[in-house]
């Protein structure tokens, strides 16, 4: 093979801030430029491969992702131009800046890796940075920050623009990741039959093996480790933000955290004196997404767009999950690293253990780019044991978009070529689900459901139902807080009640 189109990752890099002062705190594109020269030292050759870099991504930031995450401190106008100024960057000619999703970073290796085959691509970065803690710090304290740059410039989208919810889905509060994983966990709770008090203890023991991985990684923001029954039990210290998960089983986004990694040619990594043990190769590799919004979707306990990027990657890398010896497997919350566990034949406590950083949760979770740290986190294990393989999962939206890389240092053995997604994608949209009605009236059961807390008590329910035709609707609960108390004691699934429509708003009201 022409080792100009062989290619490979040489360097990576992670920091974690704990700063307390916002004063002195990095800002995040500081943050995310300490990422980067600490990916140019990992080369071996230092600072001087900065100044090679032809391509720079710069993975969506949570304040251009989120209105829960908006910064009140200004806006980076051009992300990737900001990070290049920082670095000393000089000759790159493609600066891009992502769509939202947790799948982007291995979108980002699987494209850019194709684009080194294609000889368009000689060094690139993949970056993304989070200063959610230094943000919420200065506002509780009524400080000031400036984060507002207008370099100018242009850039290159990637990715999907279109957001992860709908109008109706908008319209009854389901909008945001805090509010869908809720829903789609309690359908996993109802396929395996569980009582509400055995599944949240079950969540607790996977999510425990998580928290213990936490405790032994410098880089990670809970570094306590928790037992099962802590992450379970519902306290003042760790009360429910939409059940049935409690805090402990959110995806932690308000820290300070930024990665980097560089990519190129073996040809070019050899002429610039790159040595071998920083080479690490993707063996596998696919994307998909199942349909977009929760409403139309076939179920709420499968992912068959999971399911079919896992088939694509193992194929690729002509290997099986029992060839993998390490696993990161995307962990925003528990229901995505249950449906991924179910759809790849993986047990939930698989000795080989299912993260190498500590989860999203207690590692931490920053923004669209966790999988930045989790695919530097997995450079850095497979370097440690040459020649094993490690998979690596990524989620975007809800259970919706699905990427996965498959890792090791031993070169490849033939041309790097991942099947378009198109091929495959075709399959996912074949399954369709059932039909969805905007507005409706009559007897009905709850498919799933949540209710979502403040810091009074239940604040909000929301219900995806189906109508007596079989039709799927979303609605609200009343505002009824004896209601919603109830609703996380009893198991609620299948209940009947009716639903009714007031201005718009879709009510179920249970019997």
């Amino acid at each position: 093979m022409d080792e100009k189109r062989i290619p490979i990752l040489v360097g990576s890099g992670q920091i974690t801030q704990r700063e307390q002062d916002p004063l002195v705190a990095l800002s995040p594109m500081d943050l995310t430029a300490s990422a980067g020269f600490e990916a140019a030292d990992d080369t071996h050759i230092g600072k001087s491969i900065l100044k090679k870099l032809d391509t720079i991504v710069v993975i969506r930031s949570f304040s251009d992702t989120s209105w829960r995450f908006k910064c009140p401190f200004g806006k980076y106008s051009n992300p990737p131009l900001s990070l290049s100024k920082r670095l000393g960057a000089e000759n790159v000619n493609r600066l891009i800046y992502t769509y939202p999703g947790g799948n982007m970073p291995q979108w980002c290796v699987n494209r850019m890796f194709e684009m080194v085959t294609l000889g368009v691509l000689e060094i690139g970065m993949i970056a993304g940075g989070e200063s959610l803690a230094t943000q919420k710090r200065a506002e509780r304290a009524g400080i000031s920050l400036d984060w507002n740059e207008d370099p100018g410039g242009k850039y290159e989208g990637w990715g999907v623009e279109k957001r992860g919810w709908s109008e109706i889905e908008d319209k009854h509060h389901m909008a945001g990741a805090i509010f869908a994983y809720p829903m789609i966990e309690n359908s996993i709770r109802g396929k395996k039959g569980r009582t509400i008090k055995d599944h949240s203890l079950e969540m607790g023991k996977l999510f425990s093996s998580f928290a213990s991985v936490a405790t032994n990684n410098l880089l990670a923001d809970r570094r306590q480790g928790f037992t099962p029954e802590q992450i379970a039990n519902v306290n003042p210290n760790n009360p429910y933000i939409g059940f049935p998960y409690t805090k402990l089983m959110n995806s932690n986004a308000f820290i300070d955290q930024s990665a980097a990694i560089i990519l190129t040619s073996v040809a070019k990594a050899k002429e610039l004196g790159i040595p071998k043990n920083k080479w690490v190769y993707l063996h596998g590799c696919a994307d998909a997404y199942d349909h977009w919004y929760l409403s139309e979707r076939v179920n709420y306990y499968s992912s068959p767009a999971m399911r079919i990027v896992a088939r694509e990657t193992f194929e690729m890398a002509g290997c099986t999950i029992s060839d993998i010896d390490a696993l990161d497997l995307y962990s925003c919350f528990p229901s995505a690293v249950q449906i991924a566990c179910d759809e790849m034949g993986i047990s939930l406590d698989d000795p080989r253990g299912l993260t190498i950083t500590g989860g999203l949760p207690y590692f931490g979770g920053p923004g669209n780019n966790y999988v930045t740290h989790s695919i530097a986190e997995m450079m850095n294990k497979v370097r440690a044991q040459p020649g094993i393989k490690g998979l690596v999962t990524a989620n975007g939206n809800y259970i919706t978009k699905q990427s996965a890389g498959i890792y090791s240092t031993e070169p490849l053995q033939k041309l790097f070529s991942p099947k378009d997604p198109s091929a495959y994608q075709v399959e996912i949209n074949s399954q369709k689900g059932p039909v969805f009605s905007e507005y409706v009236e009559g007897n009905a059961i709850i498919e799933t459901y949540t209710i979502m807390y403040d810091r009074e008590g239940p604040s909000f329910g929301i219900i995806f139902g189906r109508l007596n035709n079989g039709n799927r609707f979303i609605a609200n609960l009343p505002e009824d807080k004896s209601v919603m108390n109830e609703m996380v004691s009893k198991d609620y699934l299948g209940k009947s009640g009716k639903v009714k429509n007031l201005k718009g708003i879709n009510i179920f009201i249970p019997n």
